[in-house]
């Protein structure tokens, strides 16, 4: 006779709750740090929440990381509005649920992963501030990425070209030095967009542009004589620029902004072209520089040191045609085999 329990459900049990349908893809609802303060504030946050979530987000030594992590967590926010959760005593289930929301929308895991792990990070600082009695977030199994492949839609080494030719001919200089640079340099658009005039020179005999990246570092990296055409020719109508003056410059002297650069590649990419215009970023000339060099056999520890990424196993990502066979290092093996017996 079967002992296996059965579960039943009561007769007057209450039917399962659907959460609202919530918006978590698009415009962040906050655009920096300030704007996640306000978030948090209209949300009946105390002034301890807010003091903490100020020091939560300061504490990261660049402005582009604050902005970031504020974005990243005002999803969280917005879904517990959306809710009716209150963020500051909100469960472990509220956060799976969201969890479940972002999957049901369709996000990249990356992309899911990141956010988990902002709104993560927050509660795990307002938990040492003594401010929030736990993180909700705590124990949850978070989205693996894949580290076959990056989500980001890249260009072809021709369709690189088809770009950067139709920038150089119908687009304005700073346009084109804009583009050349972030095609040649794999610098993340944050990072290229905050260079300023004083950060281009020399060393060793090769011109270099110093980058603030991650971690608040600055990455020397080499500007090839293609992008360093390109922002000769674009400086001659500056001849009085400052060292402290951005390098991509607006008419009104500020740095270019990330949305406007966006704006600006898919419509060059468009007017040149190129197929999917609408589906690439500034991050794809990126993903693209990694993908052209492993695809022509550059060692992937030559790659991982330009792309700056801390663990190989990012840099992999890109690689199309990792552990395809005609790759296979048995070959180069049974070379070395095959000479020493020949000397045998």
């Amino acid at each position: 006779m079967d002992s296996t329990p059965v579960l039943r459900t009561p007769a007057d049990a209450p039917a399962p709750v659907t959460a609202p349908a919530v918006a978590l893809r698009g415009t962040p609802p906050a655009a920096g740090p300030d704007a996640l303060l306000q978030l948090l504030d209209r949300a009946g946050a105390g002034r301890d929440v807010l003091t903490a979530t100020r020091s939560w987000l300061t504490r990261r030594p660049s402005a582009h990381s604050q902005t970031a992590y504020a974005k990243d967590a005002s999803w969280w926010l917005a879904y517990c509005a959306a809710t009716g959760t209150d963020p500051t005593t909100a469960a472990p289930t509220a956060a799976d649920d969201y969890a479940t929301a972002l999957r049901e929308t369709g996000l990249a895991k990356s992309t899911r992963a990141r956010r988990l792990a902002a709104a993560s990070s927050w509660y795990a600082y307002l938990v040492r501030a003594d401010v929030c009695a736990r993180n909700p977030f705590t124990g949850m199994e978070r989205p693996s990425v894949s580290a076959d492949d990056s989500p980001t839609r890249g260009l072809t080494p021709a369709e690189l070209g088809t770009l950067l030719t139709y920038a150089r001919e119908h687009e304005t200089p700073r346009t084109y030095a804009l583009l050349a640079m972030l095609a040649t340099t794999a610098g993340r658009i944050g990072s290229v967009l905050a260079v300023t005039v004083g950060a281009l020179g020399t060393d060793q005999g090769h011109r270099v542009a110093d980058l603030v990246v991650k971690g608040d570092k600055t990455k020397r990296v080499v500007l090839v004589p293609l992008a360093v055409a390109a922002i000769d020719t674009y400086l001659t109508a500056r001849p009085d620029a400052a060292d402290d003056e951005p390098l991509f410059a607006t008419r009104t002297g500020r740095p270019m902004d990330e949305p406007a650069a966006y704006r600006l590649l898919r419509r060059v990419a468009a007017a040149a072209g190129i197929e999917s215009a609408n589906a690439i970023s500034p991050h794809s000339l990126r993903h693209s520089y990694a993908t052209a060099l492993l695809d022509q056999g550059v060692p992937l520890a030559d790659v991982q040191d330009a792309m700056g990424h801390a663990d190989p196993r990012t840099t992999r990502r890109y690689d199309r045609h990792a552990g395809a066979l005609h790759r296979s290092p048995s070959y180069r093996m049974a070379d070395e085999l095959t000479k020493a017996m020949r000397t045998a």
